[in-house]
C-alpha cells in the first residue's frame, strides 16, 4: 500500500509519497517549484539533497519552463516583437531555466492504491512576467511505484495570444562510484557551446558511444535519436524515457562528489533565438510531456 503525507509546517512545504515499507519514497518541495528533493526506488537512493550547494545555483530536479537552459543576454524576438527577460545568471549575462523553479505549487489531487501513489500539483501564473507577457497554468503529476517515478507535465496557455516555449527537467542522480559510471544514448550529433554556454552550432558525435564519466567536468548537450537515456552505475542501472519525439540531453557534473545532472529537454541553449526545439502554444491550448524514471536492476 502507498501513502501520501503533506507537511505544510516545513519551510519548503513537503509532500512525501512512499510505500508502507519505506523501500520507495519521493519527497517533493512545493515551495521550490514542486521539485524532487529525494528519490528512493526499491531501497536504492537515486536522488539526494545537494546540500551544501544552494538550490538557487543548482536548480536541482526543477522543471524548466518556459525555456530550458539559457537565453543569450535575456533577449529574443517573437512574432516581430523584441523582448527582454530578466538576467538571473549575472556572471554570464543570460536568462536561465525559466520562471517556475521557485514558484509555490498547490495540491489539487491525490490518489493512493496498493501499487502506487499519485499527486497532482499546480501553479497558475495570472500576471505577465517581464519579457514574457503571457499567462499560463502548469500541472505536475508525480506517480511513484516500487521501481519507478513518472512525471507528467501539462502546460495550458490561459492567455489570449500564442507564446513560444521549450521545457526540461533538471534532476541530479547519485552514484557511489561516479568515476566508473556511464551514460548511454542513441546520438550522432552534439551541440557546440561557445562563450557563456550559448549554442554556436552542431558537430558529429561518435554514434551511440557510451559516455564514461570518470573525472570529466561535463556541461555538454547532445541531440538524441531516441527518447531513452540510460545510466549505469556499479550499484544500479536506470533509464529515463521521454514521451517527446524531439529530445535533447544536457549532462552536467556539479562541484559535488558523485552527482550528475541528467537533463532531458525539448530544446537547447538559446532556443528562443536559434529556434532549435522551439514550440508555440496557442491560446487555450495545452501541451503534455511525460518523463519516466525506471530502476532497471540492482547490483
Amino acid at each position: 500500500m502507498y501513502i501520501i503525507e503533506h507537511d505544510e509546517n516545513t519551510d519548503t512545504n513537503q509532500v512525501i509519497l512512499e510505500n508502507y515499507s519505506g523501500s520507495s519514497q519521493a519527497i517533493l518541495l512545493l515551495n521550490e517549484g514542486a521539485r524532487v528533493q529525494r528519490l528512493k526506488l526499491d531501497n536504492i537512493s537515486l536522488i539526494e539533497d545537494l546540500s551544501p550547494l544552494k538550490y538557487a545555483d543548482t536548480y536541482a530536479s526543477s522543471v524548466l519552463f518556459p525555456f530550458a537552459n539559457r537565453i543569450k543576454d535575456g533577449s529574443y524576438s517573437f512574432n516581430g516583437k523584441q523582448y527582454q527577460l530578466d538576467i538571473n545568471h549575472e556572471s554570464e549575462n543570460n536568462a536561465i531555466h525559466g520562471f517556475i523553479y521557485n514558484k509555490e505549487f498547490e495540491i489539487v489531487n491525490r490518489n493512493t492504491s496498493e501499487y502506487e501513489a499519485s499527486v497532482t500539483l499546480e501553479y497558475e501564473e495570472n500576471q505577465w512576467t517581464k519579457g514574457f507577457p503571457y499567462t499560463y497554468k502548469v500541472q505536475l503529476i508525480y506517480t511513484l511505484r516500487e521501481s519507478g517515478l513518472d512525471l507528467k507535465v501539462v502546460v495550458k496557455n490561459t492567455d489570449s495570444t500564442a507564446f513560444p516555449f521549450t521545457i526540461g527537467w533538471h534532476p541530479y542522480f547519485t552514484s557511489k562510484d561516479l568515476y566508473n559510471s556511464t551514460v548511454q544514448i542513441e546520438c550522432d550529433k552534439k551541440v557546440i557551446l561557445g562563450d557563456r554556454l550559448i549554442t554556436t552550432g552542431t558537430e558529429v558525435y561518435p554514434r551511440n558511444e557510451n559516455i564514461q564519466i570518470k573525472n570529466n567536468l561535463l556541461d555538454d548537450c547532445f541531440i538524441l535519436n531516441s527518447n531513452k537515456i540510460e545510466f549505469f552505475t556499479p550499484e544500479y542501472d536506470m533509464q529515463i524515457i521521454s514521451s517527446s519525439p524531439n529530445t535533447y540531453l544536457q549532462l552536467y557534473t556539479p562541484p559535488k562528489t558523485n552527482r550528475i545532472a541528467i537533463e532531458p529537454t525539448t530544446g537547447i541553449s538559446d532556443s528562443f533565438n536559434n529556434k532549435i526545439g522551439l514550440e508555440v502554444l496557442g491560446p487555450d491550448k495545452s501541451y503534455t510531456i511525460n518523463w519516466n524514471i525506471l530502476l532497471k536492476s540492482k547490483h
